[in-house]
């Protein structure tokens, strides 16, 4: 099972990195929305679409609304950075509101036991998703910008992992995933600190404004939403008796399994950046 997940991790990382390297923006934000369409298929068993029909119909969803907030955020003459700051606060908000509901689960079966509440979250999560990537693909070295997100949120799981597995105690959220503990969560918030000294300590002199406090705290807010993201789907996969969202990734179970982190993680860091003045 290891050896497979390695393989598998391995492909995935190698794709992603030839689609930032060598796709112009209009691919690569294709290719990004395929991702986020996939990975709405995959929602849709947690909304209890039976049909193949229904499932394409819900999943058909996520890049409309990607592309009509898209061309909301770029038209006009305002700035797209100042275009989506807004939305990208309101999926911050809407992460920090799963955050209180993950805290008092499984109560709270207002939130988590309506279907169409929890197909109105796929929407609006994989949608920000989505924007949050391709905003960030259009800022000075975007797909560096994207790749460095997406670094945070692997340092913070892998160190997660190792730290849990050698210190792990006590749990993080017992009635949602029983094997997370706080320990692993707190190496991994450690390595995610580690990994923003050694990009400040080599940042070229373009970007010395940007202050090692700043980008600390936007790496660990990061790394902490991806933990959010992850929580979010698990709870929701266990509302509905899911142990995997799928079986697309042969040793990881479904897409949206290795999606739930970056969904967190993606809106906070597209906005951290504004604020810390990138």
């Amino acid at each position: 099972m290891l050896r497979q997940r390695v393989v598998t991790a391995l492909i995935i990382i190698g794709g992603f990195v030839a689609i930032l390297v060598l796709a112009p923006f209009p691919v690569q934000a294709l290719l990004f929305a395929l991702v986020a369409l996939a990975g709405a298929w995959e929602w849709s068993s947690l909304v209890s679409c039976q049909s193949v029909l229904a499932r394409i119909a819900y999943a058909a969803v996520v890049p409309l609304l990607s592309l009509g907030l898209w061309m909301l955020v770029t038209a006009g003459d305002i700035e797209v950075a100042a275009a989506v700051r807004p939305w990208l606060a309101g999926a911050a908000m809407l992460w920090s509101a799963m955050l209180l509901a993950l805290k008092s689960y499984p109560a709270g079966g207002w939130l988590w036991g309506r279907v169409w509440i929890r197909g109105l979250m796929g929407w609006l999560i994989l949608t920000m998703t989505w924007v949050s990537v391709a905003f960030c693909l259009t800022l000075e070295k975007g797909p560096l910008i994207v790749f460095l997100m997406m670094l945070t949120v692997a340092t913070a799981d892998i160190g997660a992992y190792f730290a849990g597995k050698q210190l792990g105690r006590h749990p993080l959220a017992l009635a949602i995933s029983p094997s997370k503990t706080w320990e692993g969560f707190w190496g991994g918030m450690a390595c995610v600190a580690a990994l923003v000294f050694i990009l400040w300590s080599n940042l070229p002199s373009s970007y010395l404004h940007l202050d090692l406090g700043s980008l600390l705290a936007l790496g660990l807010l990061t790394g902490g939403a991806s933990v959010v993201g992850d929580l979010t789907v698990s709870a929701l996969k266990r509302e509905v008796g899911l142990k995997d969202s799928g079986a697309l990734l042969p040793g990881h179970g479904g897409l949206l399994d290795r999606l739930d982190s970056i969904c967190g993680a993606a809106p906070i860091f597209a906005l951290g950046l504004l604020l810390v003045g990138y």
